[in-house]
């Protein structure tokens, strides 16, 4: 598979067969991932693997914290405070997608909230992987970081697997960082779902749609 097929192949996979991926195979992506470029190459990323009792565990934590109310104390600020278009149009044509192909009604409210506490369990993928980055480090590594994570569903796509990316597993560093027993001052940037796609799992079926290149790029000859 060449880089433009795997970049096309590429989505945001919600369901996922109980179909384990070894440790080899996590290693191995993530030795691939490792030459992503970095400034200086100071190499940011600091990831965590969790699969079997662990992921249940974090999982079940998080899943608490969603269902109890608990406000997110996210590290950082991923979405704008303030939303304007072009951005909230596509946020909100996202989500309906999502949720029409579920057939979730607007005013369900129990199936939608069901819905969005299975971030917490990375869709029931056998594979979580968490984010970190040192907090002394500014927004250049965050650029470097995107990089990482994009060549890990890249390397992803290229073994067989699926991936989704997760801002929602930092939405309770708190939580995180007590089941791991990680230094505070660790900046959780998010995770990443990882297994094998569901093929025959309804939420899998639809792809968001892209821009076309000419609506975001400005010629000068």
């Amino acid at each position: 598979m060449d880089v433009i097929q795997a970049l096309e192949q590429r989505k945001s996979v919600r369901a996922y067969t109980n179909q384990a991926v070894s440790i080899e195979t996590i290693n191995e992506i993530l030795a691939a991932a490792s030459h992503s470029p970095s400034g200086a190459n100071t190499q940011p990323w600091q990831v965590v693997v969790l699969s079997g009792d662990a992921k249940q565990e974090m999982g079940e934590k998080l899943g608490v914290a969603f269902r109890e109310g608990h406000k997110s104390k996210k590290d950082y600020s991923y979405y704008p405070v303030k939303w304007i278009e072009p951005y909230i149009g596509r946020r909100r044509a996202c989500g309906f997608q999502l949720y029409n192909t579920l057939g979730i009604d607007k005013g369900d409210r129990q199936r939608r909230l069901d819905q969005w506490a299975a971030n917490y369990h990375a869709f029931g993928a056998p594979v979580m992987l968490l984010f970190f980055i040192d907090p002394i480090l500014e927004k250049g590594s965050y650029i470097d970081y995107g990089m990482f994570l994009q060549s890990i569903m890249l390397a992803a796509v290229d073994k067989g697997l699926a991936t989704c990316p997760q801002a929602a597993l930092g939405e309770y560093p708190d939580v995180v960082k007590g089941v791991l027993e990680i230094d505070d001052d660790a900046t959780l940037l998010g995770g990443m779902a990882l297994g094998y796609e569901d093929k025959t799992a309804l939420v899998n079926s639809y792809r968001t749609p892209r821009e076309s290149v000419e609506s975001f790029t400005r010629y000068f000859s």
